[in-house]
């Protein structure tokens, strides 16, 4: 599978769960000591990203464009995304979302996870 298919796999997955309002099936989408900073205080680990998830609003969608994409090793997948949050009642919100995915037992996981907010 290329390092895009691999991305884009993963991120489907993670936007079909946001688009569900299942946070415990996106928490799954990360890895056991996965560093999550969303736009609140980071979290370590998968409770965290439910947490964080569930706090969010039913309605919440999320559209994606890849940026980049590298490769710093063979079970790692380095991504950079322009993300459209969308809201059933306020405006949209635009960031940048670092990812960084591991080769994991269970697949490939979300290990790292970083928004910037853009204004």
């Amino acid at each position: 599978m290329s390092k895009e298919a691999v991305l884009r796999d993963v991120l489907d997955r993670w936007r079909a769960g946001l688009a569900a309002h299942e946070p415990q099936q996106v928490a799954a989408l990360f890895t056991e000591d996965a560093i999550f900073q969303g736009l609140r205080p980071y979290s370590v680990g998968r409770d965290g990203v439910a947490a964080y998830y569930d706090a969010q609003p039913p309605g919440l969608a999320a559209a994606y464009r890849v940026l980049e994409i590298k490769e710093p090793a063979d079970d790692l997948v380095l991504g950079y995304l322009a993300v459209d949050f969308t809201f059933t009642d306020r405006p949209a919100l635009h960031v940048n979302l670092g990812v960084l995915l591991r080769r994991t037992a269970e697949g490939w996981r979300i290990a790292h996870y970083q928004v910037s907010h853009l204004d």
